[in-house]
């Protein structure tokens, strides 16, 4: 008796995880579990989890700065921090997301998020969507939502730099090629900031720019002829305007006690909230300062309401946990071997670990009054949003480095840009 066996399916060359992949045609889904579940490395890990913890952190010190003014202005203690809540429910899911796209996505979208990012920025001077807060013009309202476009440019401005450094690699030892196109795109996208007067947001941009460009391997010296042009500029900024003047002469006059009005109060209290909080502070929710003592205690000075609530040792792990975040970042870009995802990645470092010393430096009195927020911590759905999908964006850059695809073939547009930039000087 003769038996005949079954034929099998035929299978696709290229199935992996040991599947049995259907011929192209067939209907079947193959869903690779053992990727799905496989370990994180550590890195992604850590980096998460320290992202996740200050968010969480972040809420609970915006409800306690934010609920004596939120109740007396609306009469709902928990307005402003149920909003921020959702903005974290909304920005954690994307920094998830992120993270699973591949490089070449970053890559590829780099100039229409640059667009973007441009075109709702320019939106800010349209009468009837633009806004004033905190005498900056940099708010937008658009059907009910209202949105900082700026903070949005940061996370497209490290993308296209990294992207076009890492296309012109072989040609930044010519300072015409290290300055076109970044130069001018870049200053442009600033110089739309500072028209809206955010001086501390274009400080923040710049300083992205500038780090992209030393990881970049730019040479020192033609950084430090643009670092000379850009402090001047700074500087003639500054002059400009009346109240930048009394700001940073308030700042270098060192507010004294009998001087804390105008200027100086919003420093003043800051560093009375402060030494109010000595080692241990005086408990979550009991600052003295955020009964309309201190403006904006939610976001801008934050710090003071943690250290006056949780005292040094409180400051101090916040602290901790951002130099967590610095050596984390740090790692990842070491580990990396393709130029965009180390510049990306030290772009994302410079933009929240330098946001987080501005706004400390602030609270501490060793810089002026900026009015930047204190990253994952501050209230600000836009900012919170923004440096969530930053952080996705490094861990998708992890994930290619434990995956050995960091360096994996460059895109078509990669050498387009090289064949269009020129390589003849």
């Amino acid at each position: 008796m003769t038996t005949t066996r079954p034929t099998p399916r035929p299978t696709r060359p290229d199935a992996g995880d040991g599947a049995q992949a259907p011929a192209r045609g067939g209907f079947a889904a193959v869903v690779p579990l053992r990727r799905i579940f496989a370990p994180e490395n550590r890195d992604v890990v850590i980096l998460t989890a320290t992202t996740m913890f200050l968010v969480a952190f972040g809420l609970v010190m915006v409800l306690s700065a934010s609920s004596v003014e939120e109740q007396s202005d609306t009469g709902d203690p928990f307005g402003r921090v149920a909003r921020q809540a959702v903005f974290a429910a909304v920005g954690i899911p994307l920094m998830l997301l992120a993270s699973r796209a591949p490089l070449r996505f970053w890559k590829r979208w780099s100039w229409p998020a640059l667009l973007l990012g441009a075109a709702l920025q320019l939106l800010v001077f349209v009468p009837g969507l633009g806004y004033d807060y905190g005498g900056n013009h940099n708010w937008l309202s658009l059907g009910g939502f209202t949105m900082q476009p700026s903070e949005f440019v940061k996370l497209a401005l490290v993308v296209w730099v990294a992207w076009v450094f890492a296309a012109k690699r072989d040609l930044l030892h010519d300072w015409k090629h290290a300055l076109i196109p970044v130069g001018p795109v870049a200053g442009a996208a600033i110089g739309f900031v500072l028209v809206g007067r955010d001086l501390g947001t274009a400080a923040i941009m710049l300083l992205i720019v500038i780090a992209c460009a030393f990881f970049a391997g730019i040479r020192l010296r033609q950084l430090l002829v643009a670092v000379v042009v850009i402090a001047v500029g700074a500087v003639l900024i500054a002059v400009t305007s009346p109240s930048r003047v009394s700001r940073i002469t308030a700042w270098m006059s060192g507010c004294g006690v009998d001087d804390y009005s105008g200027y100086c109060w919003q420093p003043q209290h800051g560093m009375w909230a402060l030494a109010s909080g000595g080692v241990f502070g005086v408990g979550l929710g009991n600052s003295k300062a955020k009964w309309n003592w201190l403006p904006e205690a939610d976001s801008d000075y934050i710090f003071a309401i943690i250290g006056e609530e949780l005292g040094l040792i409180g400051a101090l792990v916040v602290i901790a946990l951002f130099a967590t975040l610095a050596i984390v970042l740090v790692r990842i870009m070491r580990r990396t071997t393709d130029d965009f995802s180390r510049i990306v990645v030290g772009g994302v470092l410079a933009w929240i670990i330098g946001q987080a010393f501005v706004n400390i430096a602030v609270v501490l009195g060793l810089l002026p009054v900026l009015g930047v927020p204190l990253p994952l911590i501050s209230s600000g759905g836009s900012a919170l949003i923004a440096v969530l999908l930053a952080i996705g964006v490094v861990l998708s850059i992890a994930r290619a480095n434990a995956a050995g695809t960091a360096d994996a073939g460059e895109d078509l547009t990669d050498r387009d840009f090289l064949r269009i930039s020129g390589r003849a000087r």
